[in-house]
């Protein structure tokens, strides 16, 4: 089986590195890679938007499976045209994916569908979104999101009206987000704890993959601002056998049968971000691909063949399918860029990956590249460093063993991954 996987990050190189186990993969490429996808199949210098060049590299180097990572290709409808190309791939269509590209259109979902989540209103003026917003108490967090996709950073939890009234002038007003922010969501703070619920799916056949947890906020005890995340922990301890059992129930099949219902091609990776609260799961967005860093929690405790399930899903035969999984837990660390999630430096010299290999760590590139014999950062979320153990506890130290001993200048991490997971089972 040849494989083309999409994307440059940590989930990028958790996946290819979870591919290359596979004895059915005979030839791997990514496009564009990073500095680790390349020590397990061949990186290509693509421009992932221009799909016709995407389509002529499949065709030339026949390619059997297009894997895609992120959602940013998803969102410009490149399932679409390599179906039409007669190219497999795991991924929903552009109509689809608009549960992530849209934030509206997955409210609208939601409501079309009885799915529990918060009250909202949505604006794209900013004196009405202002008269809402001085509706609320003035001690009550308030949740503003950027309507369109924001790499992860266009959602921002208020303390309070000031707070809210200055994110929504952001988004609207000062275009921070560019289009992404024209038109904003206002809606209810959900109270509980926050859980990634994951599952694969070719439009018919749902099978829930391995839970997880991730820690959105930049410092520890979950302060600072949001960011694509900056670890996670697998599996999510909160989650009771019930809980998944009525999140399945409340949530992924009737979103499954509402795309389904509307004939929209859905073949790939649901994600739902779900706040568990006292009244139960609350669905707060869908993601329409594997979510990083959960992906490099996931992979890592998965027995099953990962190129032989990304297949049966792309070509609609799911059905029948088991996952079997380590009972392992895993803890990922994120070491990011100095002043990420803000502005940062590139080009700082990385060292020590070996070392850190040699803890037993895993070690997964997201910001990086070569300059000549030099590797280096290009990114803010620079590597992920995962342990593996058989408790959490165990595998929070691997982590943070392995991940202390890579360096490079401005290098910061959050010292706390795993350490709610404990709180949570000790509850």
């Amino acid at each position: 089986m040849k494989i083309l996987v999409i994307g440059s990050g940590g989930r990028e190189h958790a996946i290819c590195w979870k591919l290359r186990q596979s004895p059915k993969v005979t030839e791997l490429y990514c496009a564009p890679g990073n500095a680790g996808t390349g020590f397990h199949g061949t990186n290509v210098d693509i421009d992932v938007k221009k799909h016709k060049k995407v389509i002529a590299f499949c065709k030339r180097h026949h390619i059997d499976l297009v894997v895609v990572g992120p959602e940013a290709p998803l969102a410009l409808g490149i399932a679409d045209d390599l179906r039409r190309a007669g190219i497999a791939v795991l991924g929903p269509s552009y109509a689809a994916a608009r549960l992530e590209s849209s934030k509206i259109f997955a409210k609208e979902m939601m409501g079309a569908n009885n799915i529990p989540t918060a009250g909202f209103r949505v604006f794209n003026d900013f004196k009405k979104a202002r008269e809402y917003i001085d509706t609320f108490p003035d001690n009550e967090q308030i949740v503003v999101k950027a309507y369109g996709l924001a790499a992860g950073k266009g959602v921002v939890v208020a303390p309070g009206r000031e707070e809210a009234i200055e994110a929504a002038e952001r988004m609207l007003v000062k275009k921070e987000f560019g289009s992404a922010g024209k038109r904003i969501i206002v809606e209810e703070y959900l109270e509980g704890k926050e859980v990634s619920v994951m599952v694969i799916t070719d439009g018919d056949e749902i099978i829930p993959l391995a839970t997880s947890q991730d820690h959105k906020r930049a410092y520890d005890c979950d302060t600072g601002p949001n960011t694509g995340g900056m670890g996670a922990f697998s599996p999510a301890s909160v989650l009771k056998k019930k809980d998944i059992e009525e999140i399945m129930e409340k949530i992924i099949n009737p979103t499954i049968q509402g795309l389904k219902k509307e004939k929209m091609d859905y073949r790939g990776i649901l994600y739902a971000g779900i706040m568990m609260t006292q009244e139960g799961p609350k669905l707060l967005e869908y993601n329409v691909r594997l979510g990083d860093p959960e992906t490099q929690v996931i992979l890592p405790r998965m027995k099953s063949d990962l190129a032989e399930l990304f297949m049966k899903t792309a070509t609609g035969q799911l059905s029948g399918t088991e996952i079997e999984w380590h009972s392992s837990e895993c803890v990922c660390v994120v070491l990011a860029a100095e002043g990420y999630p803000g502005e940062y430096e590139k080009g700082r010299e990385i060292s020590g990956i070996i070392e850190a290999m040699e803890t037993r760590a895993i070690v997964f590139h997201a910001g990086t590249k070569y300059e000549g014999e030099r590797l280096v950062s290009c990114g803010g979320r620079v590597m992920s460093v995962v342990g593996m153990a058989p408790d959490l506890e165990q595998a929070a130290e691997k982590a943070y063993k392995g991940a202390s001993k890579i360096s490079f200048e401005g290098k910061w991490c959050r010292s706390d991954i795993g350490i709610r997971a404990r709180s949570d089972v000790n509850a």
